[in-house]
């Protein structure tokens, strides 16, 4: 009977212990818009953790609704604001994926590219100043394609002007990026790749300031390539739209081979 008896108050004990570490789900009730309020000013306060887990509580006890959709459109601002753009790339997308004609899609659009943009740039120019466009392009061209998509799409939304912006200057790193291997194919000798890489810049990134130095480029390695025709080519387009470019006032200029 002893044994019985302390074994029954163990088991009360333990039983007393868990219940007065049990508190109620104070969610439990809560409506849809409550978890969107709860989240939203979260992210207000910069409390931005928070606010992705109440739109993923919110999203999980109410799946479909204006509530839920306005939550997983700011779960990627969330995401962006913590500075995690992967995540808030694929919360955009995903966004887009079930609301393609939701009327605020085009900010899905837009933060796609704003993460992708601020991941490739702010962070490494800003904080260890390492110049992008000597590093792998692959972000900057995720990037400018988010972008572009937002501006083909929607050229009417109010994202547009800035995204434009953001291309632009894409674009002048790009074709740095191909101006940096094309400077680099030349210094080892190797002209063919040299030219080809300059002239992708003038075909593929016309306007933009590396146009002048691709064509300088390429009057240098069709010398080297004695491709005379094409080197005095490229030497007329730059001096007609650069003349002061510092390759014209080498002295003395490379010879035109003629």
């Amino acid at each position: 009977m002893r044994l019985i008896f302390r074994l029954t108050a163990l088991l009360a004990l333990i039983f007393l212990a868990g219940c007065s570490s049990w508190s109620p789900d104070e969610t439990a009730k809560w409506s849809a818009q409550q978890f969107y309020e709860k989240g939203h000013d979260a992210l207000k306060e910069n409390n931005n953790q928070d606010a992705i887990n109440y739109f993923t509580k919110l999203e999980t006890r109410y799946p479909y609704g204006p509530y839920t959709e306005q939550a997983q459109l700011e779960t990627a601002y969330a995401h962006y604001k913590s500075n995690e753009p992967a995540a808030a790339v694929a919360a955009a997308d995903r966004f887009i994926k079930l609301h393609p004609r939701h009327p605020n899609v085009d900010y899905a659009y837009y933060m796609r590219g704003l993460a992708s943009f601020e991941s490739e740039h702010a962070f490494l120019e800003s904080v260890i100043k390492q110049d992008t466009s000597k590093r792998d392009p692959t972000t900057a061209r995720e990037s400018f394609n988010y972008f572009r998509e937002l501006v083909t799409q929607f050229p009417d939304s109010k994202y547009t002007p800035d995204a434009l912006q953001r291309m632009t200057f894409l674009r002048q790193k790009l074709a740095q990026y191909e101006l940096n291997i094309a400077g680099f194919y030349l210094r080892r000798g190797e002209p063919l790749a040299a030219a080809n890489r300059a002239k992708y810049v003038v075909e593929n990134y016309p306007g933009t300031p590396g146009v002048a130095d691709a064509l300088a480029i390429m009057v240098q390695a069709y010398r080297q390539m004695q491709k005379n025709d094409l080197a005095d080519d490229a030497l007329r387009v730059l001096r007609l739209n650069n003349p002061d470019h510092p390759f014209l006032k080498q002295e003395p200029l490379p010879a035109a081979g003629k």
